[in-house]
């Protein structure tokens, strides 16, 4: 199993409806069939503290069977098409992926 998860920081300048647009957009990817699993959401509403990095707009997690699942998400058309359509509405994105 494998497990990504992105954080996207998005431009601060951004008006809500690119906002929400990005957040449909970024829905897609869990349309992706080599996705066993995927969650979105914003940061949670609990209480601060140092450890907690909730300065992020959006995150996601997939879940994938093994790295080759992950590796045809990567490359698959949809997950493209968001890129091309989002990459100049975030200032930052991070990435994490653990196996297990």
């Amino acid at each position: 199993m494998l497990v990504h998860t992105v954080f996207f920081y998005l431009k601060s300048d951004l008006s809500g409806e690119l906002r929400e647009d990005f957040r449909r957009q970024v829905a897609t990817l869990g349309e992706i069939s080599t996705v066993s699993a995927f969650y979105l959401g914003t940061p949670a509403p609990v209480p601060p503290r140092p450890i907690i990095d909730a300065t992020y707009d959006f995150g996601i997690t997939c879940v994938f069977k093994d790295v080759a699942a992950h590796d045809a998400y990567q490359v698959d058309p949809v997950h493209k098409v968001f890129i091309d359509h989002c990459k100049d509405r975030w200032a930052r994105v991070q990435i994490y992926d653990t196996q297990g």
